[in-house]
């Protein structure tokens, strides 16, 4: 088996001070690896990377056409959003259409990330709610499915309809039968993949437009409306939301937790999806862009892509200390 390799270096001026290491695979349509880093049957949990693959079922299942689900849904389906107004209005929105309040979600409140959303909080004596949570989004998608179904209530379950709906595309997508589960910080199941099978389903979803099927056309629909709505998917300041808006439509991409970023590249039908072992961030971000300029869907001299593959190292006064940049190369 192979060993996860050096992927990114950290220096504090001519110093090696730190490095990360990790695997990462880039996928072709027929599921052929391109390019590979590291350990590519390395088991992992693909966190909030993974979901565009849980809101499939939304689309296939004909909840979607339903409920008049329209482009700013889907990609807040597919979300790890800062709460900001631009997300918790449209959730709201979502849920008052369904008939349904924030005491229907399972995904428990969190502080949201955005700072004005934050001090509005503070200044009104507010505390979170579940509208907030970054997965709000994916969990109004699951509540829409649920309904759809006529099931039950708890769909975060791992035997609730919702999620076995969600696993059968998971294990569809990435041609792999999923050797276990956890739960996620949003309390949905996360199902474990290798860093190829989850590859191999973002290539899956590049190559979706050159297929007729219900659920190639659900995936094609995902994907635009993430490009769409860069900001809806993330919001100001994350990585997901200032990668798609350099690309300009040429790629959807989206990060999870510990450390995992994948990428949906449509025009060339490839499929990208890294790890980094130790759950660095900083480590992600600077990978998935050198990667990303690698197969030339970002221009590396791009101010946005030089803040991942060459970020200052800045102290608490703003002085240049240091840089993050990639161990390897494309």
């Amino acid at each position: 088996m192979a060993q996860a390799v050096q992927l990114v270096d950290v220096w504090r001026g001519d110093l090696l001070e730190s490095t990360h290491w990790g695997h990462a695979v880039v996928c072709d349509d027929t599921g052929q690896i391109v390019a590979s880093w590291g350990d590519p049957d390395a088991v992992i949990y693909p966190r909030s990377s993974s979901k565009m693959i849980q809101a499939l079922p939304l689309i296939t299942s004909g909840a979607a056409a339903r409920f008049g689900l329209g482009q700013e849904h889907l990609a807040l389906a597919c979300a790890s959003h800062n709460g900001a107004t631009i997300h918790t209005d449209r959730v709201t929105d979502w849920l008052t259409m369904l008939g349904l309040g924030d005491d229907d979600f399972r995904c428990g409140p969190q502080e949201p990330a955005d700072i004005p959303a934050r001090d509005t909080l503070i200044q009104t004596g507010e505390s979170p709610c579940q509208m907030h949570n970054n997965c709000s989004g994916k969990h109004s998608g699951f509540l829409t499915l649920s309904q759809h179904l006529g099931a039950g209530p708890e769909y975060i379950d791992i035997d609730h309809p919702v999620q076995q709906a969600v696993r059968a595309a998971f294990e569809d997508t990435t041609g792999q039968d999923s050797p276990g589960w956890g739960i996620d910080g949003c309390s949905a199941p996360n199902f474990q993949t290798t860093v190829l099978g989850l590859a191999r389903a973002m290539a899956w979803f590049a190559a979706a437009s050159d297929r007729a099927d219900r659920h190639s056309e659900a995936a094609a629909q995902l994907t635009q409306a993430m490009m769409a709505h860069p900001d809806l998917v993330a919001g100001e300041g994350r990585s997901c939301t200032a990668l798609m808006r350099a690309m300009g439509g040429q790629a959807a991409v989206k990060t999870g937790a510990e450390a995992v970023f994948v990428a949906i590249l449509p025009g060339k039908k490839l499929g990208v999806a890294l790890k980094i072992i130790d759950g660095a961030t900083r480590a992600s971000e600077c990978a998935i862009a050198t990667i990303l300029a690698g197969l030339g869907v970002l221009d590396a001299n791009d101010p946005v892509a030089q803040a991942y593959m060459n970020a200052p190292l800045l102290n608490r006064r703003g002085i240049d200390c240091g840089k993050i940049r990639p161990a390897f190369t494309f």
